[in-house]
């Protein structure tokens, strides 16, 4: 199949398109993350899931999918793989469908050994971005936080 001809649209979203920068961005800095910490057997989904659960002490999934903007689906996959490493348990409530969880020894354990990794990799990141690009990410997420304006 032949190129494209000059599109004016296509060539638009070519250069313009905030969600490909966007999503380039979120692959190579992934990929940073996790090479850094493959090593330890574990992905930079499953470390922010183990902090979370620290964090929380006891994890409600809707709660962590709101925090993390992750869908139930993709948590509740990444929980079941996290779940036998041991790395967390569901502990069992009123509702099952909830299904809370939280961190394990062996959870704590992981995230204890993955804090150096973690730190290479935020190391390399920083370097990757400089300080006026670090700056301007922590102001869009702190701005997506907060919501639609």
């Amino acid at each position: 199949m032949a190129a494209e001809p000059h599109n004016p649209k296509i060539d638009a979203i070519a250069r313009d398109c905030i969600g490909r920068r966007v999503r380039t961005l979120g692959r190579v800095v992934t990929r940073i993350y996790d090479d850094a910490l493959r090593p330890c057997g574990l992905t930079v989904g499953q470390l922010n899931i183990l902090v979370a659960a620290a964090k929380m002490g006891l994890a409600q999934p809707a709660k962590v999918c709101k925090v993390l903007q992750m869908d139930a689906s993709t948590l509740s996959r990444t929980i079941d793989r996290m779940k036998d490493n041991g790395w967390v348990e569901v502990v069992e409530g009123d509702d099952a469908r909830a299904q809370p969880f939280r961190l394990t020894a062996a959870g704590r354990r992981m995230l204890d050994r993955a804090i150096p990794a973690w730190e290479a990799a935020q190391r390399e990141a920083r370097n990757l971005f400089g300080p006026e690009g670090e700056a301007l990410l922590r102001k869009a997420a702190e701005a997506l936080a907060k919501g639609p304006r």
